[in-house]
């Protein structure tokens, strides 16, 4: 089942390079937003698979919701900056 964790990890952190390139090249600001809170996304669910596979979930679990929190509020703070600059 480690071996599961660990594959599934892998495969993710692949993932986060392709929206990593639209979060570099993307075609608005918008799409840019985007990527970078998926990126956040996908680093939270390697985060608690790396719970699994070092069996301390609970000590894992408060780690990604910290970090979902500043994903949330930075994606927040950054749309609300791009709104009243008029970039979106």
């Amino acid at each position: 089942m480690i071996n599961f964790f660990i594959m599934t990890s892998i495969i993710i952190l692949c993932l986060v390079f392709l929206c990593l390139y639209r979060a570099a090249f993307g075609p608005g600001v918008l799409n840019r937003i985007i990527a970078v809170n998926v990126i956040g996304t996908k680093t939270i669910v390697v985060i608690l698979f790396m719970g699994l596979i070092f069996k301390r979930v609970d000590m894992f679990i408060d780690i990604s919701i910290v970090y979902a929190l500043m994903n949330f509020i930075a994606t927040l703070t950054f749309s609300k900056y791009s709104r009243t600059k008029g970039v979106l």
